[in-house]
């Protein structure tokens, strides 16, 4: 099946919620929400939101993202990319959609969901935040279930290996791109 035409694997898109400050998850998944700090001012507000938007924190925690349509990695609700976590000598292709997307002056982030084929069903949101002071925080939003299929069985290491890259998520930011500790667990 063509990626871009796979269905959600669930049936609430949007649930973490990007646009607001606060979220109610619904029942049935294992819900995480963490923020970290990641700097302050203008100027860094504004490298960290083209990072944030254009997938940075995935590709800083040391996944490969593709996007389906091959056009550029800047998030648009809609869009459909591939994931790729390389997991030692193997390579985990996670297909996902954008499924929200925000864009204002004091937060900017998104939401993506699970299609068909990745080993686990549910959201994760990435959200940059700053305050009146022009403190900037990251936060991490996700929702998490069992996936479907071969993936199943293996969903306990799976929950193992998401804690290690949330760690990652959090740290992403905090150094510049080409930083050679980025992918560091």
């Amino acid at each position: 099946m063509d990626v871009a035409a796979r269905p959600l694997t669930y049936s609430s898109p949007g649930a973490p919620a990007p646009g607001e400050e606060t979220w109610a998850p619904p029942a049935g998944f294992r819900a995480h929400e963490r923020t970290v700090p990641v700097g302050s001012g203008d100027a860094r507000w504004e490298k960290l939101r083209e990072a944030v938007l254009g997938w940075g924190v995935k590709v800083r925690s040391g996944f490969d993202v593709e996007p389906v349509d091959g056009a550029g990695l800047r998030v648009a609700e809609g869009r459909t990319f591939l994931l790729h976590a390389r997991l030692g000598p193997l390579t985990v292709r996670e297909p996902v959609r954008v499924v929200a997307v925000v864009e204002q002056d004091r937060r900017c982030g998104f939401a993506y969901g699970t299609l068909t084929g990745h080993p686990v069903s549910g959201e994760e949101a990435f959200v940059l935040t700053r305050d009146g002071s022009g403190a900037i925080a990251l936060t991490l939003r996700s929702l998490t279930r069992a996936g479907h299929g071969p993936w199943r069985p293996v969903f306990p290491a799976l929950l193992v290996a998401q804690r290690l890259y949330r760690r990652r998520y959090e740290r992403a930011l905090l150094r510049p791109p080409g930083d050679p500790s980025h992918s560091a667990a």
